[in-house]
This record gives structure tokens, sequence and C-alpha cells, in this order.
């Protein structure tokens, strides 16, 4: 009997997540193979962090997800120039998508300064970027997933390519991206997603191009129907993707959450930049933190 299953992992670059189908015995262990050589197991203390008791998969709570796309091979510590913080809400059926601009001007948790919020996987890993990001935004994060940023390019090429709606033309890279719906392989999704030098919105323009990835990988993820492909990503995702979410996590994610898809919404960021000490940083006010943290704590349901 053919059964289905999927494997939410996100990345990038952040960027993203991949949807795939399971056929059979072989491809269902295939993948409880692969998830077992991805996981990275984050130990939290829940008398310090955002949550007094973790959130329940099988009550369909809302949960949080930090994506990030780090700029190391085999994702040793490099800076996670991609952080994007996703909340999905099965009560509502919707997902709420945030880019977080590398050079934030943030207080490390663990290192006891302020400094550029991608500095912190440098310093301490995933579980680091996980606590900056909670004291930075006020709510807990649930879940993370990292995701060699040059490699992903490899998943998207895996998914066959990925459609995007891209508002204006650009050049960059050796690519001509057109205006209107364009299709992407993985090479000039990766030139796409980092673009800004072009772009009138600088970072700001870069982080919705890298949503629109995530969003189009997570779209092409769920239809994904041949083994083949399949394959290919669990080929790509085993050395090139680190989460600490378990085998079971991922299928009860699948069967309580998946409704989630078909309703991304995104928040933007506002801030401005300034020159401290000779360095560049994105600096954003508290009344602006309070304004996200209160949209995200409210789809995420917390009081």
């Amino acid at each position: 009997m053919i059964k289905k299953a999927l494997i939410t992992i996100a990345v990038f670059t952040g960027f993203i997540i991949v949807g795939t189908a399971g056929y059979g015995y072989y491809l269902y262990n295939s993948i409880a193979e692969t998830v077992a050589g991805i996981h990275e197991p984050m130990e939290r203390d829940f008398q310090t962090s955002k949550r007094s008791i973790e959130v329940s998969i099988e009550k369909n709570d809302p949960l949080s997800f930090l994506l990030l796309g780090v700029d190391a091979t085999n994702l040793e510590r490099g800076r996670s120039d991609t952080i994007v913080v996703i909340t999905v809400n099965p009560n509502t059926n919707s997902m709420l998508m945030l880019s977080l601009p590398r050079d934030t001007r943030t207080n490390i948790i663990g290192k006891g300064y302020e400094d550029k919020i991608n500095h912190a996987y440098a310093f301490g890993g995933a579980k680091m970027s996980v606590e900056t990001v909670e004291n930075f935004l006020d709510i807990p994060i649930d879940h993370f997933i990292s995701v060699n940023m040059d490699s992903f390019k490899e998943i998207v090429d895996a998914l066959g390519g990925v459609t995007v709606e891209n508002p204006f033309e650009f050049y960059d890279g050796g690519y001509h991206f057109q205006s209107g719906t364009i299709h992407l392989d993985g090479p000039a999704a990766l030139t796409y997603s980092r673009m800004r030098y072009q772009d009138p919105r600088g970072d700001h323009g870069r982080n919705d191009r890298q949503r629109q990835i995530i969003a189009a990988m997570i779209n092409e993820g769920v239809q994904l129907s041949t083994l083949a492909k399949v394959t290919k990503i669990l080929n790509s995702i085993e050395t090139n993707v680190r989460t600490d979410l378990t085998f079971d996590q991922m299928k009860k994610i699948h069967a309580n959450y998946k409704a989630v898809i078909g309703n991304q919404e995104t928040l933007a960021i506002n801030g401005s930049g300034k020159i401290i000490n000779g360095i560049w940083y994105y600096l954003v006010s508290e009344e602006e933190k309070n304004r996200l943290s209160m949209a995200l704590k409210k789809h995420l349901e917390i009081e």
C-alpha cells in the first residue's frame, strides 16, 4: 500500500522547506534515515525560555520556526545571513513569515553585548541564534532549521525549479530576470534571492525575494509526486540541512499543519541604518519590536 509522508524542512535563505511524498517501505525508511542524520537536538530550559511548557503538535498548538541560511560549508559556524521567523497556526490555517535583516543590532544572548544578529550563529550555533531571536522579538522559537546557503540550490533543482513573481526587471550574476512570472533553477534562484544593490529597497527587497523562494519551495514540495525527485531531495538535504525536528514530529506536522501552506502572509520590519564605531548596523526601535512581537504573539495565541 502506498503511503504519503511529508518532510517539512525549511530553509534558506533562510530559505527552506522540503515537502516529500513517501512511496512504500523503501522510501519511508530512506526518509527516516535521512532525518536521523540531520537531526541536531537542542536542549531548552523551559524555566528561562519564552515558554513554560513545550507546545504540543498532537493538540494542534500554534508553532514557531527559525530558518537560518548559513554561509559556511557543511554548516560549520559561519554567519546566518538569512534569518526568517515563521509562525504557523492550524486553528486559522495561516502562516506568518518575518525576515530579520542580518545587520540588525541586538543583544547576543550568551555573549553579553550587542552585535549584528547574524553573528549569533557564528558564536554559538543554532541554539544561540534561537535564544537571541527569542530575546529580540520576545516570542518563543519552538524549532529551528538551518541550511547551507550555497547548497540550497541543489534542493531547488531537485524540486524541478521554482516559480516566482518578479516585481521588476534586473540583471545580476549573468542572469536576466524579467518582470512578471519567472521560473528559476537552483543557481538562478540563489542569485535572485541574494540581489540587493540594484533594489531601491536594499535588504528589504532582498528579504522579500527570499520569502518568495521559501514560499515557492513549500508549494513545489507539497506537489512532489515522483520517486526520482524525492530521492534527489533526500540526497541533497542529508549534508546541507540540520534541524531539531524528529521524523515523528515531521510526520505529525504534516498531518496536522499542512493546510497552513495555502495561506501565507508576511510581516515587514522597519528600521534605519547607522554607523557605530565604524560598523554599519540596522537599528530597530523598541516600538517597532513591540509591534512585531504583538503580531507574532497573537498568531501564536500567546496572551
